[in-house]
């Protein structure tokens, strides 16, 4: 038995695929919500006096563990600038943020000569 060749019919056209807006969605409407984000959660905990643990980040906002620390180092450190320190305790690693990094340097600091 032969096969018959079947040809697509020409007149149709392949199906549409269909852009997901959930994320841009989602974002737009947390941020006109007025509410705080969970970024503003976390700076907030790494600006408290005592500083925070990856425990309590995570379980605040939901991340895993190596998200927090891309946080860290993505947002906190490359984006924002931020200087972060740690310390070693007996309930373990304590972060918080110590200075901030200045945008202009200052008067005293540019090195005009008079």
């Amino acid at each position: 038995m032969a096969r018959s060749k079947t040809r697509p019919n020409p007149g149709t056209k392949p199906a549409k695929r269909l852009k997901s807006n959930t994320k841009k969605n989602t974002q737009t409407a947390s941020r006109s919500s007025g509410g705080t984000t969970k970024h503003d959660r976390v700076l907030g905990l790494l600006r408290a006096k005592g500083g925070t643990t990856i425990a309590a980040i995570s379980k605040v906002t939901g991340w895993q563990p190596h998200s927090v620390r891309g946080f860290f180092a993505g947002v906190v450190k490359k984006k924002l600038g931020l200087t972060l320190e740690s310390e070693k305790t007996k309930s373990g690693r304590i972060y918080r943020i110590v200075g901030t990094k200045t945008s202009a340097p200052s008067l005293s600091a540019s090195g005009t000569a008079e």
